[in-house]
């Protein structure tokens, strides 16, 4: 992979997860989250979410 001359301004390489830095489909934005679903799935009982059964 080659680095790119610019920083992104749309598309999936432009969203990143503020935690580990994924890129990609899988992030999670809403609420101003910015995580990626890893992450939030090991963050989001400290965040005030439930799992329900």
């Amino acid at each position: 992979m080659t680095k790119a001359p610019f920083k992104k301004k749309f598309g999936q390489g432009s969203k990143v997860c503020k935690r580990c830095g994924r890129k990609g489909p899988g992030i999670i934005r809403k609420y101003g989250l910015n995580l990626c679903r890893q992450c939030f799935r090991e963050m989001a009982q400290n965040l005030g979410f439930k799992k329900y059964d």
